[in-house]
């Protein structure tokens, strides 16, 4: 039962790491006219369009939930990771940005432990460890002048991680919703701030930030499933196989050609999801 539920957990996650890969693409190449608040106020609207409905029809699971310290919570610190995230996007290089986003796993890895007393073998811990040097190795340190940029990215990978270890303990509460007050969420906490650094929006642009939303939309109810199915501290390695989507976005998209230190990161990172997900077979 549990391999089952791990396996739908797997898929859920892979999903949402596809459409987040797109989106990504999409917010690089919208990044440069309009700052990263107005861009997350405008997916969060197009989200909040979609949810309504869904909020209607599941009205009284929202009226029964009691966990409201905690939804907010994790609503705060996914406004906190969507910001920084989008404002990393914007001023590092594509690959870069998420060489540096490929550290949640293990963040992810450790809060689950600490807070939600999730026990990890101690394969899972060692093949979080090696994925991380791969990450070291594709940042290459001594090679990268530190800046606002790859602040940012830091930011964002605490706060999406401290909001990822949330939903977790959310897993009893109905998807929708986790989507309604995510939505909700968001939408308040970064209306203020978008009115203030607005700018006019052309009207050639306005398919790209629609898709932004739609695809948001989808990969949060993915993400949303993966982890009310399956445990974090399972899923935190798989994150690290987005570094392969990047990969490819970043080359169709604006002809990156990954570096040798990219490459070599991969294969480390891709050989210790190998080897955790063998040897820690007979544990789960």
């Amino acid at each position: 039962m549990q391999t089952t539920q791990s396996r739908a957990g797997f898929a859920w996650l892979a999903s949402d790491m596809l459409l987040v890969t797109v989106m990504t693409v999409l917010v690089k190449l919208g990044g440069a006219s309009y700052p990263a608040v107005q861009m997350v106020f405008i997916r969060s609207l197009i989200g909040l369009v979609s949810v309504l409905p869904l909020a209607w029809r599941h009205r009284q699971a929202l009226r029964e939930t009691r966990q409201w310290g905690r939804h907010a919570f994790r609503v705060l610190c996914n406004t906190l990771a969507l910001n920084t995230n989008f404002a990393a996007l914007t001023a590092l290089p594509l690959a870069l940005a998420n060489a540096i986003g490929f550290m949640r796993p293990l963040v992810v890895l450790a809060l689950a432990t600490f807070l939600l007393g999730e026990r990890s073998g101690p394969w899972r811990w060692i093949g979080a460890a090696i994925g991380f040097l791969g990450v070291l190795v594709m940042v290459a340190p001594g090679e990268v002048t530190w800046n606002l940029g790859i602040l940012a990215a830091l930011g964002s990978v605490l706060f999406g991680s401290l909001a990822t270890v949330q939903t977790r303990a959310l897993a009893r509460e109905n998807t929708t919703v986790l989507m309604v007050f995510y939505t909700v969420g968001l939408t308040v906490f970064t209306a203020i701030p978008a009115a203030f650094s607005w700018q006019p929006v052309a009207q050639t642009d306005w398919p790209l930030l629609l898709a932004i939303g739609i695809l948001a939309q989808i990969g949060q109810y993915c993400f949303l499933r993966a982890y009310q199915s399956t445990p974090a501290n399972l899923l935190a390695p798989i994150g690290y196989l987005s570094i392969v989507l990047a990969s490819i976005a970043g080359f169709i998209a604006f002809g990156e050609i990954p570096a040798p230190t990219t490459i070599t990161g991969t294969v480390i990172i891709i050989g210790a999801l190998a080897l955790t997900t063998r040897l820690d077979r007979p544990r789960r």
